[in-house]
Parts: C-alpha cells; sequence; structure tokens
C-alpha cells in the first residue's frame, strides 16, 4: 500500500488518535524513586549537582515518602549515609544502621509502599570501594559474606527487596542462600546484573559521599564496550537467582536494555542515572531544553528499548505529567 492510498500522517493528526495507536506507554506504574538517607533529624539538604534530589533524616524523608505515594509511585530504593565509615563497612549491616532505622520507620508510618534497598559496601567503608580490600585490591569472595549480611539485616528490619550493586561475582547466589536460610524467602533480589563502569555516576558519588579514595572500579564493574558480556553477566544472576535484572545507566545502553528483554523472560528494570538525570536538569534551568519534554522522551526511551522498570530521579516529575494525562 502506497501513497496516496495509505497516508502514515492520517494516524498523528491530533493527540486523541496518537494516544490510541501508541506502540509504547509510560505509566507510573513502572516508576521507582530512588532517595537518599542520611542520620539526625529535621536534616534535608539539596545535592548541589541534582537539583531537586535532597539527602534528608528519616523523619523528612517520611514526609517525601509520603508524597511519593500520593503521586502513586508504588516504590522507592534507598541509599544510606552512615554517621560513621571504616574499612569494613560495619554500618552497612548494623541492626542499627541508618538503612535499618529507615526502613523500620517506613514500614511502621507508611502503608503499601515498596521498599527497596541498595546493597553494597561503598556508602559505607572508608576506602569508597564495593568491597573488602585485600593487598590493595577488593577481595570478591571475601566480599560476599558481608553482602550476604547487609542483605539479612534489610530483611529483617522490612525491605521488601534487596538491590545488590556491588557487582562481585556469586553475590546473588550467596543472598538468595542467606535470606532462604534465615526465613526470608519471599523477599526478593533486584541485580544489578550489568552495571557498567560509567561517567554518569558523578553526581551520585556526591550524594552518597562514596568516591573510592584510591584506584577506580574497572576491575569490577562492566566495560562499556561489551554486551555480550553483559548478557552472560545477567544469565549469571538469573540462574543464582535474581528475581528482578537490571541494566545501569540507562541512556547509553539502551541497546543493552533492548538485548535483555530479548534473551531472557524476567523483568528487566533499567537505572537512569545521576548524569543522565542532572544534564536534563541543567539543560533546562539553562532554556537550552524544555526540560518536562525532554524528561518525557528520555523515559519513553528506555521503556520501548524494553525495561519494565525504570528507577529515575524523574519519578515525581513524570508521576505528575503522567496524573494529567
Amino acid at each position: 500500500m502506497y501513497f496516496p492510498a495509505y497516508r502514515p500522517r492520517r494516524l498523528r493528526k491530533n493527540s486523541n488518535i496518537r494516544e490510541l495507536v501508541a506502540e509504547t506507554r509510560l505509566s507510573i506504574n513502572d516508576l521507582i524513586y530512588p532517595m537518599f538517607v542520611m542520620p539526625g533529624k529535621n536534616k534535608r539538604i539539596q545535592i548541589k549537582s541534582m537539583p531537586g534530589i535532597y539527602k534528608q533524616s528519616i523523619d523528612n524523608l517520611i514526609k517525601e515518602i509520603k508524597e511519593v505515594k500520593k503521586l502513586g509511585i508504588k516504590a522507592i530504593l534507598l541509599f544510606g549515609i552512615p554517621e560513621h565509615k571504616d574499612e569494613m563497612g560495619t554500618e552497612g549491616y548494623h541492626e542499627h544502621g541508618i538503612i535499618q532505622k529507615a526502613v523500620r520507620e517506613i514500614k511502621k508510618k507508611v502503608k503499601d509502599i515498596l521498599v527497596v534497598t541498595d546493597v553494597c559496601m561503598c556508602e559505607y567503608t572508608s576506602h569508597g570501594h564495593c568491597g573488602i580490600i585485600k593487598n590493595g585490591d577488593v577481595d570478591n569472595d571475601e566480599t560476599l559474606q558481608y553482602l550476604a549480611k547487609m542483605s539479612l539485616s534489610h530483611a529483617q528490619a522490612g525491605a521488601d527487596i534487596v538491590a545488590p550493586s556491588d557487582m562481585m561475582d556469586g553475590r546473588v547466589g550467596v543472598i538468595r542462600d542467606e535470606l532462604d536460610q534465615n526465613g526470608y524467602k519471599n523477599v526478593s533480589i533486584m541485580a544489578y546484573s550489568a552495571k557498567y563502569a560509567s561517567a554518569f555516576y558523578g553526581p551520585f558519588r556526591e550524594a552518597a559521599e562514596s568516591p573510592p579514595q584510591f584506584g577506580d572500579r574497572r576491575g569490577y564493574q562492566m566495560d562499556p564496550p561489551n554486551v555480550r558480556e553483559a548478557l552472560r553477566e545477567i544469565e549469571l544472576d538469573i540462574e543464582e537467582g535474581a528475581d528482578i535484572v537490571m541494566v545501569k545507566p540507562a541512556l547509553s545502553y539502551l541497546d543493552v536494555i533492548r538485548a535483555a528483554r530479548e534473551e531472557f523472560d524476567h523483568p528487566v528494570a533499567a537505572y537512569n542515572v545521576s548524569g543522565e538525570y542532572s544534564m536534563v536538569k541543567a539543560a533546562g534551568k539553562l532554556g537550552w531544553i524544555d526540560e518536562e519534554l525532554v524528561m518525557m522522551e528520555v523515559l519513553i526511551s528506555i521503556k520501548r528499548a524494553g525495561a519494565d522498570l525504570i528507577l529515575t530521579y524523574f519519578a515525581k516529575d513524570a508521576a505528575k505529567v503522567l496524573s494529567k494525562k
């Protein structure tokens, strides 16, 4: 069928018909909102490189979570900023660590919000790396037991999903065993399965106060040129018991999201990371782009690539736009 009998523009002539034939739909139900919690009371510190995003004490965190819930967002992802850091990251798995305290309070004061907790050593270690250091390097196997302890402590506090972001080999299986053996068979694992060593994490490291004090994380996070390796990583995590797999970052890795979606039946999450957020915010503030339109185009591109879930600092802004439709 060719022009003039077939005119594709017929199905674009107004918003109603465009909505009717849209191939990809973004929903508030797709969004997970990352948040940062810190010790203290009545604290709320804006992250300079991430306008609109805050490090805050538990009391203020609860207030924002209530706002998040009213917007229709079903899940949050928690990152903790501890009071004390040491070489072993002990606050990460302590019963009274900042995440453990926050989860308990959230579960008491906010009903029906899904709490996902980040599981990694980097926020809690004095050296800023994602595991235990031996001979100047991260010891993969030694680190696993600490990630398992951290995951169990989060589950005991009430976390619904634990999300290991460390990229240690074998950690999903060890965490699954630890949870199951202690009666937490129903706590899910969202694995950061294909987490790349990306320059887009810069603003997050300001937020989480977790830059490595020596070297970098390229020895354990994935190399950006590789996609077949990402599929191997995802397959390993699925075999070890991951319930949801993740690609991080999202925008520069849309091809990886698409490959994962085509290869696996598991739910695929994508993390629209801090640098991606900050670029849009900065350009919007300067008037170089329409921030709202670009935000929605970014999120729909991630969804179109194949993501079932999108972790994004835009979640609140996007929810407000989507609720008007």
